[in-house]
């Protein structure tokens, strides 16, 4: 078996490598979507939408209080980081969370902030 592409660069390397990597984000993607799940069932939604890749992203535009048509912006390149961050924010003030907390855990790593939301004591507030 020849795993070389002609340039010594072995291809098996890049599988491998790959494969960790799809493990790695999948193992990511799960942790987030277990957060999601249950804010989600602490907004008054069902958690079983935060799976779904397009709808857990409008449900937390929603949740930050913007309608959901504000999801849009997510399609437009830089706009979408700057949008990004004023949702974190935004959903971090409606669990009573700081600022602070809103930047570190929500926008830097959301995989432990949304677990914290989820299954810590923070109360989801509408106002």
């Amino acid at each position: 078996m020849n795993y070389s592409d002609g340039n010594g660069i072995p291809d098996l390397f890049g599988a491998i490598f790959s494969g960790t990597t799809g493990l790695i984000s999948l193992v990511f993607y799960i942790l987030v979507a277990v957060g999601l799940w249950k804010v989600f069932s602490k907004a008054g939604y069902a958690g079983i939408w935060a799976i779904i890749p397009i709808v857990n992203v409008v449900l937390l535009v929603r949740i930050a209080g913007m309608s959901a048509w504000f999801a849009l912006l997510y399609l437009i390149p830089i706009v979408n980081f700057v949008f990004y961050i004023i949702v974190a924010f935004k959903i971090g003030a409606r669990f009573n969370r700081s600022g602070v907390f809103s930047f570190f855990l929500l926008v830097l790593f959301p995989y432990i902030g949304y677990l914290i939301l989820g299954f810590g004591d923070s109360r989801y507030s509408k106002a």
